[in-house]
């Protein structure tokens, strides 16, 4: 088996304790040949037992090498472990999920058929936990109404090109043709790295039959947070690539922004007052009918509970997102205002 590519894994993290164990147990259960695979894990100082879980797999597995991430967020932890990769393949997994045991050699078999310079797969998204609330955010992050046509996590029959997967498995020349991820992206720095992989002429292919796991936040102050983030950073990916957005990245933005200001005017024109109240209306309508419609499926005590995350994921997505645009692209400010957010959820 000295024919396969030698593939270097990179793990982010920071205090995942929790998660941390599992997922480098079932990376290290691949079915591809041990000794053409190290597994780099980057971590951001934890001040939980997160480091001492990654130094007991090293003792016990020699391709697992703990590294340190200083600044604690992705996109350096993303870079260091670029640094000290020996692999002709770079992979990126992340330590709040779980993955096959094909998950390696099959994401490698899809990039040597089709020459893709990025393969990934589908998300199946876990609830981190038992409650209901956990339960529904993770089926919210499944369903179309709560992430619109990203396929990644609604799944595809067929492989297909797309503008970004989870992750990602790259080849290494890659990021010697175009760079390696932005610094100044504490979220969607994979977003920018794609969009920039395309710009180069680079191919990104996701895979219908190779999975992997992801557990999703547990509370909505977690969602919102999350959400809130990638909207924020979004406009400033634009700015970078010069990209163009799509349907379900402007969506929530344009319903705040109908809200705020016709709510503004409201007071003064009496016409507004009916726009706000229709804008309302229409929302909390395809809200309930969207959140009904699972819980028919899944079961009625997920419809109040949906309501909710649907109602974060936009609302929190779409206010990060114009406080963005005012930020990055109206100002046109330069540093980083969230630099702080680290890895850690």
């Amino acid at each position: 088996m000295t024919d396969r590519p030698f593939v270097s894994i990179i793990i982010p993290c920071r205090n995942e304790e929790r998660f941390i164990g599992p997922c480098l147990e079932s990376v290290l259960a691949n079915d591809y040949p041990p000794d053409r695979l190290e597994v780099l894990v980057v971590d951001g100082m934890s001040e939980d037992r997160t480091r001492a879980i990654v130094q007991d797999h090293g003792a016990r597995h020699d391709r697992v090498k703990l590294l340190d991430n200083p600044k604690r967020i992705t996109p350096t932890a993303l870079n260091i472990g670029i640094a000290h990769a020996k692999g002709q393949v770079v992979m990126r997994m992340d330590a709040h999920s779980h993955y096959p045991r094909n998950y390696v050699s099959g994401l490698i078999a899809w990039q040597e058929k089709t020459g893709a310079d990025n393969v990934g797969g589908v998300w199946t998204t876990l609830p981190a936990s038992d409650t209901w609330m956990a339960q529904a955010i993770a089926i919210g992050l499944s369903h179309p109404f709560g992430v619109g046509n990203a396929h990644f996590r609604i799944g595809v029959r067929e492989p297909r090109l797309v503008d970004t997967v989870p992750f990602g498995c790259y080849r290494r020349d890659v990021f010697d043709r175009i760079g390696v991820f932005d610094e100044e992206l504490v979220r969607n720095q994979d977003d920018e790295f794609n969009l920039r992989l395309i710009r180069h002429g680079g191919k990104i292919l996701l895979v219908p039959d190779v999975t992997s796991c992801y557990y999703a936040r547990d509370s909505l102050p977690k969602l919102a947070r999350m959400y809130y983030q990638y909207g924020y950073f979004k406009p400033l990916v634009l700015r970078k690539v010069r990209g163009i957005l799509t349907v379900r990245q402007i969506i929530p933005p344009l319903f705040i922004l109908a809200l705020i200001v016709s709510g503004a005017m409201a007071p003064f024109f009496s016409a507004m007052r009916i726009v706000t109240a229709f804008v309302v209306a229409v929302y909390l309508i395809a809200v309930v009918g969207c959140s009904s419609t699972v819980a028919f499926e899944r079961g009625l005590r997920y419809a109040p509970a949906l309501c909710a995350v649907f109602a974060v994921m936009h609302v929190s997505y779409g206010v990060g997102f114009l406080r963005g645009v005012a930020e990055f692209l109206i100002r046109g400010q330069k540093r980083t205002v969230g630099a702080e957010i680290p890895i850690s959820r």
